[in-house]
């Protein structure tokens, strides 16, 4: 066997040939062929396949389990009699302010009607579809303001924010 195949296999052999040829060798004295490895190596590759088995074990559970739906944020919108209106999370459908937290499904999925947005009225809405009244305790949709109804009860709703009525 010639001696570069004996250092390939033989790491005290690579050592021994370091020293009869006057070779350096490394830090620490030992030579060290493809078959051996230092201890600091050893703790890195250890970590190393850890961690890509870490990775991979994330990967399987996010690939088996999907990725969480994440609910769409409610979208203002106008509607075709120009007024503020509530976007479908389609995006195709616009439908009246009002028409939010009434009973019946407007939207194709229904989101108009869910939980997390009629639960408590009008805390739950988002901002864009109230209008306060000119009792702070009371409210309106935003469609409803300056419609020509006085839907607030005492005409604050048909005001303009200059204090005249509305045109």
């Amino acid at each position: 066997m010639s001696v570069g195949a004996m250092n390939k296999i033989c790491p005290q052999a690579d050592a021994e040939s370091n020293m009869t040829t006057g070779r350096k060798t490394r830090p620490g004295g030992e030579g060290c062929g493809p078959l051996c490895y230092s201890r600091r190596g050893a703790c890195l590759s250890v970590f190393l396949l850890l961690l890509l088995a870490m990775l991979a074990a994330l990967l399987l559970i996010v690939t088996i389990l999907g990725h969480p739906q994440r609910t769409p944020e409610p979208h203002s919108c106008v509607t075709l009699a120009n007024r503020t209106g509530f976007l479908c999370h389609d995006r195709r459908y616009c439908i009246p302010a009002h028409a939010v937290c009434d009973g019946i499904r407007t939207c194709p999925h229904g989101e108009d009607e869910a939980e997390n947005l009629c639960r408590d009225l009008p805390k739950s809405l988002p901002s864009f579809l109230l209008t306060t009244c000119g009792n702070p305790d009371s409210w309106i949709y935003s469609d409803q303001k300056c419609d020509g109804t006085n839907n607030c009860g005492d005409c604050s709703d048909e005001l303009s924010p200059g204090g005249g009525w509305a045109q």
